[in-house]
């Protein structure tokens, strides 16, 4: 028996032989698990590294094709100094150990985002672990760092103007559009996670997510667990989704 031949009752209810093949996750609730804990923000952003690594690897063991992280969006740069110093050290250091896995686990990771802003050494393993992933035909984690919704569509809108102005008549249909995007070849999500209780979307894959399924919990994002994760997919597997049909 495989590793997750398991019944659906021992499995929390996931039919794990129907899964989503896209999941989306905004990380949120770092501040307030360190808060809660009387310790500095870095700290819940530190527990929130630890909990990506844990739940990146289960959704690669059961078969998720696709998992797309909000890591730093573009308006965090409005957080204090030392918080976002703290935060552009913890992607280094989650870069440094996944270049060291990736060759062994065959997971592809892709960056969405403007990487203009970012610092040097953290751009140059961007660079790097991109240049990896083009290898490997697995699992695909898709962060998104220096990313906003509308930054991306107002990118995209710009790029088939200029197409359309070199007399590209395609160059505003949904496909074209979407081929523009910081996504392109990759399909929209089918469930989209936010733990930390905020019921929003904080700009986060506007366009991508019109019929994903939206799931929230109050479970702050370091206490989130491959438990956590068994709710959100079987709740998942109870919708019934029509895509604006019958």
């Amino acid at each position: 028996m495989g590793l997750f031949s398991r019944t659906k009752k021992e499995a929390g209810e996931v039919d794990f032989s129907n899964l989503p093949r896209h999941i989306a996750i905004i990380m949120d609730g770092n501040g307030r698990w360190a808060k809660k804990r009387a310790l500095p923000r870095n700290a819940g952003h530190a527990q929130g590294a630890e909990t990506f690594r844990t739940i990146a690897t289960y959704c690669k063991d059961i078969g998720i094709d696709y998992l797309t992280v909000y890591a730093f969006s573009t308006e965090n740069w409005k957080r204090p100094n030392d918080e976002v110093s703290a935060i552009m050290g913890l992607l280094e250091k989650y870069l440094y150990e996944a270049i060291d896995r990736m060759e062994r686990d065959k997971v592809k990771m892709k960056f969405f985002g403007d990487p203009a802003p970012l610092p040097p050494k953290l751009k140059a393993l961007i660079e790097r672990t991109s240049d990896i992933s083009t290898h490997y035909d697995g699992c695909q984690v898709n962060v998104c760092l220096n990313y906003g919704g509308r930054d991306e569509i107002l990118r995209a809108a710009k790029s088939c103007a200029e197409k359309l102005a070199k007399g590209d008549e395609t160059a505003f249909s949904e496909e074209a559009f979407s081929k523009n995007l910081w996504s392109a070849g990759i399909p929209d999500p089918d469930l989209l996670i936010r733990p930390g209780g905020e019921k929003r979307m904080s700009n986060f894959l506007l366009w991508q997510a019109a019929y994903t399924e939206l799931y929230y919990t109050d479970t702050l994002w370091p206490d989130f667990s491959k438990n956590d994760m068994n709710k959100a997919i079987a709740w998942y597997q109870q919708r019934d989704r029509r895509f604006g049909g019958v």
